[in-house]
């Protein structure tokens, strides 16, 4: 499997700066956190896009996706109850995929727990409707620029709409389109009353990208996640994709996260290869 490394977790770090030392730790992909480069994703010029794709080209990294996806916006909501806002929400995907198709990168990971949380008198039942209907209409973008959007499911503490990986798979299928997959994160799954590996092995038809952290909210090998069973399970699933380290709690440090976090996940992959 393919390591790859989240770049919001080096903060105002140039990105040259960021992406060398990202390589130097023998990652080999970056995930894009739109926000770090603009509020919006639509306010990002062609130049621009080109530039992180060239300095991450320098660094020998591969850009793989794109999350945080609704971070630092406005007026953008997956489960709203009003048409417009629907519509300007999945046309908002849109040119989330355009600009991931810029990079080179073709998952988008959806998570953003405040524009997906229950609005008042809305039911569950009513926002898997309504997040169907956004999900839905970008479906021929998604197609067009052959990104994929991968669910995120989130704890119980981050939101109250699609907590579990079961709700996530459920919404993909309603939407029913094979460029609409399930994401699963560590932190988020640690929350579950099912194993983490039980849960890869139970939904890895449908698993476009993986997240690396602590329930602590830092990074493997940092808290009492035990990675061995899930990597074990991913090999098992014959998982292809990426699996991103993303951080929350950069108390450690960055340079001691980034680099530590690699090398347990190695060490646990040289254990299971012995």
């Amino acid at each position: 499997m393919q390591l790859a490394i989240c770049n919001e977790t080096f903060q105002d770090w140039p990105f040259d700066r960021a992406f060398a030392f990202a390589a130097e730790c023998r990652y080999t992909g970056l995930e894009i956190a739109p926000f770090t480069i603009s509020d919006y994703v639509t306010d990002i010029s062609s130049a621009r896009r080109a530039e992180v794709r060239r300095q991450a080209d320098q660094a020998g990294l591969e850009i793989v996706g794109a999350h945080w996806l609704l971070a630092k916006t406005e007026g953008f909501y997956m489960t709203s109850p009003d048409a417009e806002v629907r519509r300007k929400t999945s046309e908002y995907f849109g040119h989330l995929a355009r600009f991931c198709a810029d990079l080179g990168a073709g998952v988008m990971v959806c998570g953003s727990p405040q524009q997906r949380n229950l609005l008042p008198g809305v039911t569950h039942d009513e926002a898997m409707k309504y997040a169907t209907d956004v999900f839905g209409a970008v479906v021929p973008v998604l197609e067009e620029t052959d990104v994929t959007i991968a669910l995120e499911p989130l704890a119980p503490s981050e939101t109250d709409f699609m907590q579990t990986a079961d709700v996530a798979v459920e919404l993909a299928e309603m939407i029913g389109s094979s460029q609409v997959r399930l994401h699963l994160d560590c932190k988020a799954m640690s929350s579950e009353s099912t194993p983490i590996a039980e849960l890869i092995r139970r939904h890895h038809s449908m698993l476009a990208h993986f997240h690396a952290n602590d329930a602590n909210l830092q990074g493997p090998g940092f808290g009492d996640v035990d990675f061995m069973p899930i990597l074990e399970a991913l090999g098992e699933v014959d998982y292809r994709g990426w699996v991103s380290v993303e951080l929350f709690d950069y108390t450690p440090g960055i340079e001691r996260l980034v680099r530590e976090s690699i090398q347990y996940m190695e060490e646990c992959l040289a254990k299971l290869a012995k």
